[in-house]
């Protein structure tokens, strides 16, 4: 049975905004039902578009727990989902122009979106207050009897002791912490209980090292973090001593953390892809550098990800240049459906240069509805694109949003982002040479870092836009991680004005190839064994290095395996490349062995080890001399003549008498001597 289209229910918001239906419709958007003021005197439209228990897309989130109410009252399970055309569209002085618009947010929220796998935590309550005064000690008397508190002070002084012992408090200074909401782990140093006879103030015994284990940890300390992005540790709180607003909400917040919680696995990540590490020679370390939260660490061959301490920056996904790490919030596949719906909607309803404006959904979001409500609204041919955070962005989304017809990218980031944009800032330096390398023009892919709505339209008002159309690719986004990638790039090279051969990239990048000092190489394939993606591979025939561009992710494993030091790497883009065949780096001819006439080594490199064997040591020199026979054997002849002739490896020459100390002062001249 062929699938119904989802009825699309839009609403002019007592006529605050125009509808341009026939934009709709344009846009593949055929099923269209409008209404005045759909979440109150039009509700029972709503009501009806339930009965015939069809998907349903409502232009409007501002009243979706209205609607989802009403539906739940219906007992319809259906598919309803909600594209927010009033903010981002509607209230802006470019209203009347924003029909197409409109159209791609309906589309994009017509893409399923599945469920996101969950990470539980568990806080049994028990908070670590860390402090250096009275304000640990009044934080705790508040919160005593919600969770099972113990007080950090850190070198206090002149701290009165409590009437009654309510609750642990110790002296000592953090010096370490790790952990997560619910599995804090605390080293302490000078740690030390106060005596129960202190009077006047608390008088604390000798000090000695602890550990303190604890579910969160409250630091009114006022000094530096436990951790680094300490904004992205949850269960550890961070406030002022000195502002008694800030001490007000962080008690607030720790009083809310006890019980079971839930928090998306945001990367899913396959280990036998990772080019962390081989033989113990480190290659990648991308996302191990740009983790913010210090989730990654290596482990091995692969890196391990603690899902409890990731926050979902999806920096390590941004730039893993295997696919061993992919964001799964939602899937990068589902995020490019959601493009492909938009902007081919877009140009389906009349327009044809149209920019993607990428914002997480919570500052971002503020940002465009302060504009939208206060200010001009966003420009006509800006569409917004709400993800979990900017950062997550990669080539994938970049190359396809440009294959798919958009005419530039921009990226909402604020003035201060809780943790550093290197992996955006990598990737967009990366899409602005390729894109202006295939032809598409310079300065189509940047950010806006504002927090100020109207800064920030005027910095779209000043984008200057192609005005001539491109052309549009309809793929499917297929698979994950790099080939995803590139299959959008392989798309947009398809579409560019111009084709080269090879576009030059910056350092880390995730494609390119490799120089090789053919002349140092041996041949001893030791980079064969150590390449985790079968780029460089040998031919089982004869000596040969045999290297395959499509599968080199740059990690530099070969270069630091290379004992020759002869392999550099080279990053650049070629999609050419991508479908030959594997190139021969260096071959030689085999040497053949003189016992049984079988191919062997590499000839060359024989030769070289038997010269510089012959009579220059003693086990192939002399009465030897004909054992240099065996080098020139293979493994199964070289065995059956070393057990055959009876060599003893140990008969080597007396060595010279070792010269010692005592020897120096026997053998010294005496004062006095004739010799002196």
């Amino acid at each position: 049975m062929e699938k119904k289209a989802p009825i699309v229910a839009v609403c002019s918001c007592e006529k605050t905004m125009p509808l341009d239906i026939e934009a709709l419709k344009r846009a593949g958007l055929s099923d269209v039902r409008e209404a005045t003021q759909m979440c109150r005197a039009e509700a029972g439209l709503f009501k009806s578009l339930l009965s015939d228990n069809q998907a349903i897309v409502v232009g409007c989130t501002q009243e979706a727990p209205l609607f989802e109410d009403m539906a739940a009252a219906e007992k319809q399970s259906l598919n309803l989902t909600f594209a927010n055309i009033r903010e981002t569209a509607g209230w802006s002085d470019e209203a009347g122009h924003a029909g197409p618009k409109m159209a791609a947010l309906l589309a994009a929220a017509t893409i399923a979106v599945p469920q996101a796998a969950l990470v539980s935590l568990k806080s049994e309550g028990a908070v670590l207050i860390y402090g250096k005064d009275e304000t640990a000690i009044a934080a705790a008397t508040r919160l005593k009897d919600i969770l099972d508190v113990t007080v950090l002070l850190t070198k206090p002084g002149g701290i009165a002791p409590p009437r009654r012992d309510d609750f642990p408090v110790a002296r000592g200074t953090a010096i370490g912490a790790k952990g997560h909401l619910g599995a804090f782990e605390v080293a302490v140093e000078d740690f030390a209980l106060p005596t129960p006879s202190s009077r006047s103030e608390m008088i604390f015994g000798p000090g000695r090292r602890a550990t303190s284990h604890c579910d969160l940890i409250l630091d009114l300390s006022g000094g530096g973090a436990l951790f680094p992005a300490p904004e992205l540790r949850q269960g550890y709180i961070r406030a002022d001593p000195a502002n008694k607003a800030a001490v007000a909400e962080a008690i607030f917040e720790a009083s809310q953390l006890i019980g079971e919680f839930d928090k998306p696995r945001y990367i899913r990540f396959s280990e036998s892809l990772c080019a962390h590490e081989r033989s113990k020679k480190t290659g990648c370390t991308r996302c191990l550098d740009l983790c913010p939260a210090g989730a990654i660490t290596p482990n091995g061959n692969a890196v391990a990800i603690g899902a409890e301490l990731c926050m979902g920056c999806g920096q390590c996904a941004a730039v893993c240049p295997t696919g061993a790490e992919t964001y799964d919030y939602p899937p990068s596949s589902v995020m490019l459906a959601k493009l492909r719906a938009m902007l081919l909607a877009y140009r389906a309803a009349g327009e044809h240069s149209p920019v993607i404006l990428f914002h997480d959904e919570d500052r971002g979001e503020a940002l465009i509805h302060a504009l939208a409500r206060f200010g001009r609204g966003l420009p006509a041919h800006v569409i917004p694109f709400a993800v979990n955070e900017v950062t997550q962005i990669g080539l994938d989304a970049m190359a396809a949003a440009f294959a798919y017809g958009a005419s530039a990218l921009r990226f909402l980031m604020p003035l201060r982002p809780r943790h550093s944009p290197e992996a955006l800032t990598r990737n967009i330096d990366y899409a602005a040479h390729i894109l202006a390398g295939l032809g598409y023009g310079e300065g189509v892919c940047a950010t806006i870092e504002t927090d100020d709505p109207d800064e920030l339209r005027a910095t779209l008002d000043r984008m200057e836009v192609s005005g001539a159309p491109l052309p549009v690719s309809e793929f499917l986004p297929m698979g994950a991680g790099r080939s995803l990638t590139k299959l959008a790039i392989s798309e947009l090279y398809r579409l560019a004005p111009r084709k080269p051969a090879a576009i030059a990239l910056p350092r880390l990048a995730p494609f390119g190839s490799l120089n090789v000092n053919t002349e140092g190489c041996t041949l001893c394939l030791a980079c064969v064994g150590a390449c985790p993606t079968g780029a460089l591979s040998a031919n089982p025939e004869r000596p040969q290095l045999n290297f395959s561009e499509d599968l080199c992710v740059q990690c530099g494993l070969c270069v630091t395996t290379c004992p020759e030091k002869v392999i550099a790497l080279d990053p650049r883009l070629a999609v050419p490349a991508w479908n030959a065949p594997a190139r021969s780096i260096k071959e030689e001819e085999p040497f053949h062995c003189i016992s049984c006439g079988k191919a062997f080594g590499v000839k060359s490199t024989i030769e070289k080890i038997t010269a510089k064997l012959e009579g220059k040591h003693w086990m192939f020199s002399g009465p030897n001399a004909k054992r240099l026979a065996v080098i020139q054997m293979c493994d199964d002849c070289r065995v059956a003549a070393a057990v055959n002739e009876g060599f003893d490896p140990h008969g080597a020459p007396q060595r010279p008498a070792l010269i010692t100390s005592e020897d120096y002062i026997r053998l010294r001249p005496k004062q006095g001597s004739e010799d002196e």
